[in-house]
């Protein structure tokens, strides 16, 4: 019975807990209207480059399946 009660509270405090936790404060909130943290670096609007990790994951992808390939390869010999 007592392992179901720390259970139930463990079940509960993980149901509860993303209610309490935010990445970012409220923008605007008390700031009077401003941006929090103050204006993006170089005027913003503009757009992170994802052209070389997107390369990089394609590469990994490829060599996990030439492993891949390989393991199965030996496992029949």
């Amino acid at each position: 019975m007592k392992k179901r009660i720390i259970q139930i509270i463990v079940a509960g405090a993980f149901a509860v807990a993303p209610l309490c936790m935010f990445a970012q404060p409220n923008p605007g909130g008390g700031s009077g209207g401003d941006p929090v943290g103050g204006d993006p670096i170089g005027g913003g609007g503009g757009q992170a480059p994802i052209g070389g990790g997107i390369a990089l994951l394609v590469t990994m992808a490829v060599g996990y399946g030439i492993k891949r390939v390989f393991d199965a390869r030996q496992k029949f010999e």
